[in-house]
């Protein structure tokens, strides 16, 4: 049995939408996941990875999802009044018509789901401001960012954390491709390990991901060993975008990294803007990537 048949006969068997996660947990109490033909350690990722890009880039797919948070996933001859679920999945942009885009073009959708989504302010990284053109971009990350609680917190707790040194902030870094397949996976995600392992998450972000199962299965057992999380970009619909596979988080930041990353302006600017941020209390959107709205971002794209 493939993950996508073991999903398959979980739904049928339902009769209701279910997460990736539900989908697993039943299968396992009906003893499906030992007919699995696989021998991977997480078999719930690879599961949730599989159904998610089946249903989204495969128009003979069986599988179809709701617009809730967190999607759910049924079958397209089942029908359920709980939940408000699209009959006619729309087709990505991308394979909808055909555009002429470039890697950069993509920052301003990642700035708005790292916002968003993740709670964080980003800040792009320009190549060019390096100090040392003889490391390229094998250095440096596309995109930076940072989890402030300001927003979240009282104010006596956040200033109890700053007396005690624990400010609760979190230093995110992305690589950004156009797309992910067999053919740039290895040097993709080996650049990400390179240029992003310093932060607390590290994520590997593209537009578009190849559905082979063997393909899903190689990304999930990387992402598994480097604790780097995987990112799919919707450019139709911006909240659409979602972590395919979570970023392990490392509670410990690599000093020794990050100062080789000063050599970058752009990257010294960051850390200067989060030491004055949380210093002043207050955070300075101003000096962060504009965070711009959905019919602006659809702009950054021109059709052919």
């Amino acid at each position: 049995m493939t993950f996508l048949e073991l999903a398959e006969q979980v739904l049928k068997d339902e009769k209701k939408p279910l997460t990736a996660t539900e989908i697993w947990q039943s299968a396992v109490l009906k003893g499906y996941d030992n007919k699995l033909n696989s021998e991977g350690k997480t078999p719930w990722a690879t599961l949730g990875a599989q159904i998610y890009v089946n249903a989204k880039d495969n128009p003979k797919t069986p599988f179809a999802q709701t617009d809730t948070r967190p999607k759910k996933f049924y079958l397209k001859g089942q029908k359920s009044v709980d939940f408000n679920i699209s009959p006619n999945p729309v087709e990505p942009v991308l394979k909808k018509k055909k555009f002429e885009y470039l890697e950069r073009d993509l920052h301003a959708y990642l700035s708005y789901y790292a916002y968003y989504h993740l709670r964080c302010y980003t800040k792009t990284i320009n190549h060019s401001q390096s100090s040392k053109k003889e490391f390229k971009e094998w250095v440096h990350p596309d995109i930076v960012g940072c989890y402030y609680p300001l927003d979240e917190w009282k104010s006596e707790v956040y200033e109890l954390s700053s007396a005690i040194g624990n400010v609760s902030i979190k230093l995110l870094s992305f690589e950004l491709k156009r797309e992910l397949h067999f053919g740039n996976l290895r040097e993709s995600f080996f650049q990400t390990v390179s240029n992003s392992s310093w932060a607390n998450e590290s994520y590997l972000v593209a537009s578009k991901i190849s559905k082979e199962t063997d393909f899903v299965d190689e990304l999930t057992r990387l992402s598994t060993s480097f604790g780097i999380g995987i990112i799919i970009l919707n450019v139709d619909d911006p909240h659409s975008s979602e972590i395919l596979l979570p970023a392990k988080y490392r509670e410990t930041l690599d000093w020794e990294t990050i100062n080789k990353l000063t050599m970058n302006t752009d990257f010294k600017e960051f850390l200067t803007r989060v030491k004055i941020d949380i210093s002043s209390k207050k955070i300075h959107k101003k000096e962060y990537d504009t965070i711009l709205d959905t019919e602006d971002l659809k702009k950054t794209f021109k059709a052919k």
